[in-house]
């Protein structure tokens, strides 16, 4: 299956606009927004769960990436409260639930696979710190090694954002919204753009939160 395979163009969805569908577990659906390969693939996807529901134990042999959007997600590990920021890198496992609900946001098969570094990070109890030389944006650090780097940001009321993208970027509007490309982005929009492109956004009225990864779109590839 293929979504949103073409690296190499911009990509945009409006996750709350399209529908939910159902997956082979009772009580979980999803919202595609890219997809290299079958049911094993390097996915971006938001997913839902029902209350009571919960996959069965597996383990991640290309590793997970999630934030909590909202409700309450639950594995062996802990409770996991909307804000969560969360990597499970390959190799490890768990029986990820949800006793009340939840939804998340999660990227699968897209680690380096050597790489073992599990993070843990409630985003409501970090602090965010002002950029230097951009006004108005607050930056959380969540991630980064040699080949990207994962952060929160927060941007004021109209704030101008630019940046270059030399291995291009992915951003999720976690709260709020911005406009870019001539489209207007909002609450758990997603969009793409591929390596050499440079990002012009403008924040809303009630600025915007939003998650951003740099540096990864080269190493994009479908499972083995």
């Amino acid at each position: 299956m293929e979504i949103n395979a073409d690296f190499t163009a911009r990509a945009l969805v409006h996750s709350e606009a399209i529908d939910w569908q159902t997956s082979p577990m009772p009580g979980v659906e999803r919202r595609m927004l890219d997809r290299l390969g079958g049911e094993v693939a390097r996915a971006t996807t938001i997913v839902r769960f029902a209350k009571g529901s919960k996959f069965s134990a597996h383990t991640h042999t290309g590793g997970e990436e999630f934030i909590v959007l909202e409700g309450v997600f639950q594995d062996e590990h802990g409770d996991f409260p909307a804000g969560s920021y969360i990597r499970n890198p390959p190799t490890t496992s768990h029986t990820p639930g949800s006793d009340a609900g939840c939804v998340i946001f999660v990227k699968l098969w897209q680690f380096d696979m050597d790489d073992r570094t599990q993070v843990m990070m409630d985003m409501n109890k970090n602090a965010s710190v002002d950029a230097a030389g951009r006004d108005g944006v607050a930056v959380m650090p969540l991630f980064k090694d040699t080949d990207e780097a994962v952060t929160m940001e927060t941007w004021g009321s109209g704030a101008k954002v630019e940046m270059d993208l030399p291995k291009g970027g992915e951003f999720l509007v976690l709260d709020g919204g911005f406009s870019e490309g001539g489209d207007d982005l909002h609450k758990h929009s997603w969009l793409r753009l591929p390596v050499g492109a440079s990002f012009k956004a403008v924040a809303g009225d009630q600025g915007a939160k939003v998650w951003i990864k740099t540096g990864h779109l080269p190493h994009a590839k479908a499972p083995k």
